[in-house]
Protein backbone atom coordinates (compact mmCIF):
# COMPACT_ATOMS: atom_id res chain seq x y z
CA UNK A 1 0.00 0.00 0.00
CA UNK A 2 1.62 3.49 -0.76
CA UNK A 3 1.84 5.90 1.93
CA UNK A 4 -0.78 8.54 2.39
CA UNK A 5 1.71 11.72 2.88
CA UNK A 6 -1.31 13.93 4.45
CA UNK A 7 -1.70 10.69 7.54
CA UNK A 8 2.12 11.06 8.01
CA UNK A 9 2.21 14.70 8.32
CA UNK A 10 -1.54 14.74 10.75
CA UNK A 11 1.10 12.40 12.92
CA UNK A 12 3.97 14.30 12.58
CA UNK A 13 2.11 17.10 13.84
CA UNK A 14 0.45 15.59 16.99
CA UNK A 15 3.61 14.33 17.82
CA UNK A 16 5.03 17.61 18.13
CA UNK A 17 1.85 18.99 20.17
CA UNK A 18 2.96 16.11 22.38
CA UNK A 19 6.40 16.73 22.46
CA UNK A 20 6.10 20.61 23.05
CA UNK A 21 3.13 19.79 25.77
CA UNK A 22 5.31 17.31 27.72
CA UNK A 23 8.58 19.10 27.79
CA UNK A 24 8.63 21.09 30.41
CA UNK A 25 9.20 24.73 29.30
CA UNK A 26 7.73 28.11 29.53
CA UNK A 27 5.67 27.00 26.01
CA UNK A 28 3.76 23.83 27.23
CA UNK A 29 0.90 25.35 29.01
CA UNK A 30 0.54 27.78 25.81
CA UNK A 31 0.97 24.99 23.34
CA UNK A 32 -0.91 22.65 25.20
CA UNK A 33 -5.22 22.19 23.58
CA UNK A 34 -4.19 24.56 20.93
CA UNK A 35 -7.29 24.10 18.61
CA UNK A 36 -10.29 24.26 21.88
CA UNK A 37 -10.12 21.28 24.74
CA UNK A 38 -9.14 18.99 22.06
CA UNK A 39 -5.40 17.18 22.80
CA UNK A 40 -2.86 15.30 20.72
CA UNK A 41 -3.64 12.01 22.35
CA UNK A 42 -7.02 11.94 20.83
CA UNK A 43 -6.34 12.70 17.27
CA UNK A 44 -2.93 10.51 17.88
CA UNK A 45 -4.87 7.42 19.14
CA UNK A 46 -7.93 7.90 16.46
CA UNK A 47 -5.23 8.42 14.10
CA UNK A 48 -3.24 5.15 15.12
CA UNK A 49 -6.91 3.45 14.77
CA UNK A 50 -7.38 4.35 11.85
CA UNK A 51 -4.08 3.50 10.20
CA UNK A 52 -4.32 0.36 11.99
CA UNK A 53 -8.19 -0.20 10.50
CA UNK A 54 -6.83 0.94 7.16
CA UNK A 55 -3.99 -1.63 6.77
CA UNK A 56 -5.01 -4.50 8.75
CA UNK A 57 -8.38 -4.35 6.76
CA UNK A 58 -6.27 -4.94 3.49
CA UNK A 59 -3.98 -7.37 4.93
CA UNK A 60 -7.44 -9.44 5.77
CA UNK A 61 -8.58 -9.03 2.16
CA UNK A 62 -6.31 -10.07 0.50
CA UNK A 63 -4.37 -13.04 3.07
CA UNK A 64 -7.63 -13.44 5.10
CA UNK A 65 -8.43 -13.09 8.59
CA UNK A 66 -5.60 -15.42 10.29
CA UNK A 67 -2.75 -13.71 8.27
CA UNK A 68 -4.09 -10.29 9.88
CA UNK A 69 -4.36 -11.48 13.06
CA UNK A 70 -0.89 -12.35 13.21
CA UNK A 71 0.14 -9.03 11.66
CA UNK A 72 -1.93 -7.55 14.50
CA UNK A 73 -0.11 -9.44 17.10
CA UNK A 74 3.77 -8.66 15.74
CA UNK A 75 2.58 -5.43 16.19
CA UNK A 76 1.19 -5.71 19.58
CA UNK A 77 4.43 -7.69 20.01
CA UNK A 78 6.95 -4.93 19.27
CA UNK A 79 4.88 -1.58 21.08
CA UNK A 80 4.98 -4.20 24.25
CA UNK A 81 8.85 -4.15 23.98
CA UNK A 82 9.25 -0.30 23.48
CA UNK A 83 7.06 -0.39 26.26
CA UNK A 84 9.16 -2.20 28.99
CA UNK A 85 12.49 -0.78 27.79
CA UNK A 86 11.10 2.52 28.11
CA UNK A 87 10.15 1.16 31.86
CA UNK A 88 13.30 0.16 32.58
CA UNK A 89 15.03 3.07 31.57
CA UNK A 90 12.52 4.88 33.33
CA UNK A 91 13.46 3.21 36.62
CA UNK A 92 17.30 2.63 36.45
CA UNK A 93 18.71 5.33 34.96
CA UNK A 94 16.29 8.32 34.63
CA UNK A 95 15.43 7.59 38.39
CA UNK A 96 19.05 7.61 39.48
CA UNK A 97 19.68 10.51 37.74
CA UNK A 98 16.43 12.27 39.34
CA UNK A 99 17.35 10.90 42.60
CA UNK A 100 21.19 12.33 42.57
CA UNK A 101 19.89 15.75 41.68
CA UNK A 102 17.11 15.94 43.60
CA UNK A 103 14.56 16.75 41.29
CA UNK A 104 10.95 16.55 42.52
CA UNK A 105 9.59 16.69 38.94
CA UNK A 106 10.81 13.19 38.50
CA UNK A 107 10.69 11.25 42.06
CA UNK A 108 6.98 12.38 42.29
CA UNK A 109 6.47 11.04 38.59
CA UNK A 110 7.65 7.56 40.26
CA UNK A 111 6.78 8.08 43.86
CA UNK A 112 5.03 4.31 43.75
CA UNK A 113 7.90 2.96 42.66
CA UNK A 114 10.42 4.33 44.73
CA UNK A 115 8.07 3.79 47.69
CA UNK A 116 7.04 -0.40 46.38
CA UNK A 117 9.80 -1.33 43.37
CA UNK A 118 8.87 -4.88 44.26
CA UNK A 119 4.89 -4.09 43.56
CA UNK A 120 5.77 -1.67 40.88
CA UNK A 121 8.12 -3.30 38.42
CA UNK A 122 6.23 -6.46 37.87
CA UNK A 123 2.82 -4.41 38.11
CA UNK A 124 4.03 -2.00 35.41
CA UNK A 125 5.29 -5.03 33.07
CA UNK A 126 1.94 -6.27 33.58
CA UNK A 127 0.04 -3.08 32.39
CA UNK A 128 -1.20 -2.57 36.03
CA UNK A 129 1.24 -0.19 37.33
CA UNK A 130 1.32 3.14 34.41
CA UNK A 131 3.52 6.25 35.59
CA UNK A 132 2.85 9.41 34.38
CA UNK A 133 3.57 9.71 30.42
CA UNK A 134 3.69 6.33 30.27
CA UNK A 135 0.34 5.68 30.46
CA UNK A 136 -0.82 5.75 26.92
CA UNK A 137 1.13 2.80 25.67
CA UNK A 138 -0.56 0.47 28.22
CA UNK A 139 -3.85 1.44 26.46
CA UNK A 140 -2.52 1.01 22.89
CA UNK A 141 -1.48 -2.18 23.67
CA UNK A 142 -5.03 -3.43 25.14
CA UNK A 143 -7.07 -1.93 22.30
CA UNK A 144 -3.71 -3.20 19.92
CA UNK A 145 -4.43 -7.00 21.30
CA UNK A 146 -8.33 -6.47 20.68
CA UNK A 147 -8.57 -4.94 17.44
CA UNK A 148 -8.02 -8.07 15.49
CA UNK A 149 -11.12 -9.38 16.87
CA UNK A 150 -13.31 -6.72 16.79
CA UNK A 151 -12.35 -6.55 13.05
CA UNK A 152 -12.96 -10.21 11.99
CA UNK A 153 -16.24 -9.91 14.23
CA UNK A 154 -16.90 -6.64 12.24
CA UNK A 155 -16.08 -7.84 8.55
CA UNK A 156 -18.18 -10.92 8.84
CA UNK A 157 -21.37 -9.43 11.01
CA UNK A 158 -21.20 -5.86 10.89
CA UNK A 159 -20.18 -2.76 12.89
CA UNK A 160 -23.90 -1.72 14.72
CA UNK A 161 -23.75 -4.77 17.54
CA UNK A 162 -19.91 -3.06 18.46
CA UNK A 163 -21.07 0.49 18.39
CA UNK A 164 -24.03 -0.20 20.90
CA UNK A 165 -21.60 -2.14 23.22
CA UNK A 166 -18.53 0.94 22.50
CA UNK A 167 -21.19 3.54 23.46
CA UNK A 168 -22.66 2.08 26.26
CA UNK A 169 -19.05 1.14 27.73
CA UNK A 170 -18.15 5.04 27.36
CA UNK A 171 -21.12 6.06 29.15
CA UNK A 172 -20.41 3.88 31.75
CA UNK A 173 -16.88 5.52 31.41
CA UNK A 174 -18.10 8.85 32.88
CA UNK A 175 -18.21 7.22 36.31
CA UNK A 176 -16.19 5.31 38.39
CA UNK A 177 -17.35 1.99 37.74
CA UNK A 178 -13.96 0.92 36.85
CA UNK A 179 -12.40 1.99 40.38
CA UNK A 180 -15.10 -0.01 41.98
CA UNK A 181 -14.41 -2.89 40.26
CA UNK A 182 -10.78 -2.35 40.51
CA UNK A 183 -10.83 -1.96 43.97
CA UNK A 184 -12.77 -5.36 44.63
CA UNK A 185 -10.33 -6.97 42.51
CA UNK A 186 -7.24 -5.93 44.83
CA UNK A 187 -9.43 -6.82 47.85
CA UNK A 188 -9.49 -10.44 46.73
CA UNK A 189 -6.17 -10.71 44.99
CA UNK A 190 -3.93 -8.52 46.92
CA UNK A 191 -3.15 -6.29 44.61
CA UNK A 192 -0.56 -3.64 45.71
CA UNK A 193 -0.86 -1.38 42.81
CA UNK A 194 -2.99 1.69 43.64
CA UNK A 195 -5.95 2.80 41.42
CA UNK A 196 -4.13 6.03 41.24
CA UNK A 197 -0.83 4.70 40.00
CA UNK A 198 -3.29 3.01 37.07
CA UNK A 199 -2.81 5.82 34.42
CA UNK A 200 -5.26 8.45 34.45
CA UNK A 201 -6.50 6.97 30.86
CA UNK A 202 -10.23 5.96 31.38
CA UNK A 203 -9.99 2.65 29.36
CA UNK A 204 -13.83 2.43 29.20
CA UNK A 205 -14.00 5.93 27.16
CA UNK A 206 -10.82 5.79 25.15
CA UNK A 207 -12.00 2.43 23.64
CA UNK A 208 -14.75 4.16 22.08
CA UNK A 209 -12.02 6.08 20.39
CA UNK A 210 -10.34 3.62 19.00
CA UNK A 211 -13.45 1.83 17.74
CA UNK A 212 -13.91 5.15 15.61
CA UNK A 213 -11.10 5.60 14.33
CA UNK A 214 -10.58 1.29 13.99
CA UNK A 215 -14.37 1.74 11.48
CA UNK A 216 -13.12 4.55 9.62
CA UNK A 217 -9.80 3.08 8.25
CA UNK A 218 -11.62 0.13 7.68
CA UNK A 219 -14.36 1.61 5.86
CA UNK A 220 -11.68 3.25 3.70
CA UNK A 221 -9.85 0.02 2.70
CA UNK A 222 -13.63 -1.02 1.95
CA UNK A 223 -14.08 1.61 -0.31
CA UNK A 224 -17.25 2.96 1.41
CA UNK A 225 -15.59 6.39 2.56
CA UNK A 226 -13.95 7.08 -0.11
CA UNK A 227 -17.57 7.59 -2.02
CA UNK A 228 -19.28 9.35 0.84
CA UNK A 229 -21.72 12.39 0.39
CA UNK A 230 -20.72 15.93 1.59
CA UNK A 231 -21.82 17.08 5.37
CA UNK A 232 -24.98 18.72 5.31
CA UNK A 233 -24.54 22.51 5.42
CA UNK A 234 -26.32 23.04 9.10
CA UNK A 235 -24.28 20.19 9.73
CA UNK A 236 -20.62 22.34 8.89
CA UNK A 237 -21.84 25.41 9.97
CA UNK A 238 -22.80 23.75 13.51
CA UNK A 239 -19.15 22.44 13.52
CA UNK A 240 -17.68 25.23 12.74
CA UNK A 241 -19.48 27.08 15.12
CA UNK A 242 -18.23 24.47 17.99
CA UNK A 243 -14.97 24.72 16.82
CA UNK A 244 -14.67 28.42 17.43
CA UNK A 245 -16.63 28.72 20.73
CA UNK A 246 -13.87 25.87 22.32
CA UNK A 247 -11.19 27.70 20.59
CA UNK A 248 -12.12 31.27 22.24
CA UNK A 249 -13.01 29.30 25.30
CA UNK A 250 -9.37 27.64 25.84
CA UNK A 251 -7.54 30.84 24.70
CA UNK A 252 -9.80 32.77 26.74
CA UNK A 253 -9.89 30.72 30.29
CA UNK A 254 -7.23 28.57 29.89
CA UNK A 255 -6.67 24.64 29.55
CA UNK A 256 -9.58 24.10 32.26
CA UNK A 257 -12.50 25.77 30.92
CA UNK A 258 -13.70 26.67 34.52
CA UNK A 259 -10.30 27.48 36.38
CA UNK A 260 -10.13 26.79 40.46
CA UNK A 261 -13.23 24.66 40.46
CA UNK A 262 -11.95 21.36 40.16
CA UNK A 263 -15.50 19.53 40.96
CA UNK A 264 -17.66 22.08 38.55
CA UNK A 265 -19.78 19.83 36.46
CA UNK A 266 -18.54 22.11 33.25
CA UNK A 267 -14.92 20.52 34.08
CA UNK A 268 -16.25 16.97 33.96
CA UNK A 269 -18.27 17.39 30.64
CA UNK A 270 -15.19 18.22 29.45
CA UNK A 271 -12.87 16.43 31.27
CA UNK A 272 -9.44 14.74 28.77
CA UNK A 273 -9.56 11.54 30.76
CA UNK A 274 -12.90 10.01 30.66
CA UNK A 275 -13.59 11.67 27.39
CA UNK A 276 -16.57 13.63 28.46
CA UNK A 277 -19.31 14.42 26.00
CA UNK A 278 -18.76 18.21 25.56
CA UNK A 279 -14.77 17.17 24.87
CA UNK A 280 -16.32 14.54 22.08
CA UNK A 281 -18.79 17.36 21.09
CA UNK A 282 -15.63 19.82 20.24
CA UNK A 283 -13.27 16.71 19.13
CA UNK A 284 -16.05 15.43 16.30
CA UNK A 285 -16.75 18.84 15.18
CA UNK A 286 -13.17 19.58 14.70
CA UNK A 287 -13.39 15.99 12.99
CA UNK A 288 -15.99 17.54 11.20
CA UNK A 289 -14.48 20.71 10.00
CA UNK A 290 -10.99 18.35 8.75
CA UNK A 291 -12.72 16.42 6.83
CA UNK A 292 -14.66 18.84 4.98
CA UNK A 293 -12.24 21.08 4.14
CA UNK A 294 -9.58 18.50 4.28
CA UNK A 295 -9.26 17.30 1.06
CA UNK A 296 -8.95 20.89 -0.71
CA UNK A 297 -6.40 21.25 2.02
CA UNK A 298 -4.99 18.61 0.76
CA UNK A 299 -4.18 19.92 -2.79
CA UNK A 300 -2.87 23.05 -1.17
CA UNK A 301 -0.80 22.11 1.46
CA UNK A 302 3.22 22.39 1.20
CA UNK A 303 4.78 19.11 1.68
CA UNK A 304 6.62 19.25 5.30
CA UNK A 305 9.18 16.40 4.81
CA UNK A 306 10.31 17.52 9.08
CA UNK A 307 6.36 16.40 9.79
CA UNK A 308 6.15 13.85 7.20
CA UNK A 309 9.22 11.60 8.28
CA UNK A 310 8.40 12.14 11.91
CA UNK A 311 4.63 10.61 11.15
CA UNK A 312 6.02 7.83 9.11
CA UNK A 313 8.07 6.67 12.40
CA UNK A 314 5.49 7.34 15.08
CA UNK A 315 6.57 4.49 17.13
CA UNK A 316 10.05 5.03 17.47
CA UNK A 317 9.46 9.12 17.37
CA UNK A 318 6.76 8.56 20.50
CA UNK A 319 9.17 6.31 22.46
CA UNK A 320 12.30 8.59 21.61
CA UNK A 321 9.87 12.16 23.20
CA UNK A 322 9.54 10.45 26.38
CA UNK A 323 13.32 9.86 26.65
CA UNK A 324 13.83 13.46 26.17
CA UNK A 325 10.96 14.52 28.22
CA UNK A 326 11.93 11.75 31.09
CA UNK A 327 15.83 13.44 30.68
CA UNK A 328 14.82 17.55 30.98
CA UNK A 329 12.41 16.53 33.92
CA UNK A 330 15.34 14.61 35.86
CA UNK A 331 18.17 17.05 34.72
CA UNK A 332 16.41 20.25 34.28
CA UNK A 333 13.08 19.78 36.79
CA UNK A 334 9.88 21.47 36.30
CA UNK A 335 9.20 24.99 34.89
CA UNK A 336 9.71 27.94 36.83
CA UNK A 337 9.21 31.48 36.07
CA UNK A 338 12.89 33.55 35.78
CA UNK A 339 14.26 30.25 33.91
CA UNK A 340 16.00 31.73 31.17
CA UNK A 341 14.53 32.24 28.11
CA UNK A 342 17.26 30.55 25.75
CA UNK A 343 17.58 27.32 28.00
CA UNK A 344 14.06 26.51 27.11
CA UNK A 345 14.53 27.59 23.45
CA UNK A 346 17.88 25.03 23.53
CA UNK A 347 16.17 21.89 25.23
CA UNK A 348 12.97 22.56 22.42
CA UNK A 349 15.58 22.68 19.62
CA UNK A 350 17.67 19.75 21.00
CA UNK A 351 14.61 17.49 21.65
CA UNK A 352 13.34 18.25 18.30
CA UNK A 353 16.79 17.28 16.28
CA UNK A 354 16.31 14.38 18.66
CA UNK A 355 12.71 13.63 17.39
CA UNK A 356 14.00 13.95 13.68
CA UNK A 357 17.36 11.98 13.74
CA UNK A 358 15.21 8.80 15.24
CA UNK A 359 13.08 9.53 12.36
CA UNK A 360 15.94 9.61 10.08
CA UNK A 361 17.55 6.56 11.50
CA UNK A 362 14.14 4.58 11.33
CA UNK A 363 13.52 5.26 8.28
CA UNK A 364 16.72 4.33 6.79
CA UNK A 365 16.60 1.40 8.35
CA UNK A 366 13.35 0.18 7.52
CA UNK A 367 14.68 0.77 3.62
CA UNK A 368 17.14 -1.67 4.15
CA UNK A 369 15.10 -4.32 5.51
CA UNK A 370 12.65 -3.76 2.47
CA UNK A 371 15.30 -4.00 0.46
CA UNK A 372 16.45 -7.28 2.41
CA UNK A 373 13.60 -8.80 1.87
CA UNK A 374 13.03 -8.03 -1.59
CA UNK A 375 16.77 -9.48 -2.30
CA UNK A 376 16.11 -12.67 -0.74
CA UNK A 377 12.62 -13.19 -2.67
CA UNK A 378 14.19 -12.15 -5.73
CA UNK A 379 16.66 -15.40 -4.81
CA UNK A 380 13.74 -17.42 -3.90
CA UNK A 381 12.15 -16.97 -7.12
CA UNK A 382 15.43 -17.83 -9.36
CA UNK A 383 15.90 -20.88 -7.07
CA UNK A 384 12.67 -22.07 -7.90
CA UNK A 385 12.94 -21.07 -11.70
CA UNK A 386 16.18 -23.06 -11.93
CA UNK A 387 14.25 -25.69 -10.01
CA UNK A 388 11.18 -26.20 -12.19
CA UNK A 389 13.52 -25.95 -15.60
CA UNK A 390 15.63 -28.93 -14.04
CA UNK A 391 12.45 -30.83 -13.78
CA UNK A 392 11.52 -29.67 -17.18
CA UNK A 393 14.86 -31.07 -18.76
CA UNK A 394 15.06 -34.44 -16.77
CA UNK A 395 10.90 -34.48 -18.24
CA UNK A 396 12.23 -34.07 -21.63
CA UNK A 397 15.03 -36.17 -21.57
CA UNK A 398 13.55 -39.16 -20.08
CA UNK A 399 10.89 -38.87 -23.51
CA UNK A 400 13.41 -39.22 -25.77
CA UNK A 401 13.42 -42.81 -27.46
CA UNK A 402 16.62 -44.70 -26.34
Amino acid sequence: MNRRWELDLLRGFMLVMMFTTHLPTRFSDKLGQPFGYVSAAEGFVMLSAFMAGLIYTGRAQKAGIPAMKKAFFRRVTTVYACHATLLLFLFSAIAMLGLKLDQPALTNLIGFYLSDPWAALPGALLLIYNPPLLDILPLYILLLFASPFVLAFAMQRGWTGIFVISVALWACGQFPLSQGLYEMLAQHTGLRVPFSETGSFETLSWQFLWLFGLWMGAATAQGRLDHRKPFPRALVVGAFLVVLVGLVWRHTAGQIPVPGDAESLINHLFDKWRLGPLRMLNLFALLVVIMHVGPRLSERLPRIGFLEKLGSASLPVFCMHLVVVLAALSIAGEYRPGRPLLLDVLMMAAGLAALYATALVTLYLDREEQQRMLAARKEQELKRAGRRQATAAGAAKSDLPT
